[in-house]
């Protein structure tokens, strides 16, 4: 007799092929949602960086708050300016979907925990 379609043996290996590919791919698209979290918060930084020098070029001065801004954050992310006068400001991001803490500065501030570097976002956690 001819007999046409899979063994047993055929599909087990099959399935078994599949989960060993989905066991590899589904921590790297966790790791992916992580670092579009990163992104944003950074991106958010960077934004507010612009608006803070905006700002700064029309009141000789850096606003205190993100409300005083022409900004607005993604969705998720949480901008906080920490400290703000007329020699530099410091602000932080976080997202709801991450631990991890993102921070910038500009000029003389103190206070500062995870960025070292006037101008570049560093993140942390």
């Amino acid at each position: 007799m001819n007999r046409k379609g899979f063994t047993l043996i055929e599909l087990l290996i099959v399935v078994v092929i599949i989960g060993i590919l989905a066991a590899i791919a589904i921590p790297k698209f966790a790791n992916t949602k992580e670092k579009a979290y990163v992104s944003a918060m950074k991106s958010d930084l960077r934004n507010l960086a612009a608006a803070e020098e905006a700002y700064f070029a029309d009141y000789l001065t850096y606003a205190t708050t993100t409300a005083n801004l022409d900004f607005n954050q993604s969705q998720g992310v949480t901008v906080t300016v920490g400290t703000a006068s007329g020699t530099g400001w410091r602000a932080s991001a976080v997202h709801t979907g991450t631990d991890t803490d993102c921070e910038i500065y500009y000029g003389e501030v103190s206070g500062m925990s995870t960025a070292t570097t006037e101008g570049v976002v560093a993140c942390a956690g």
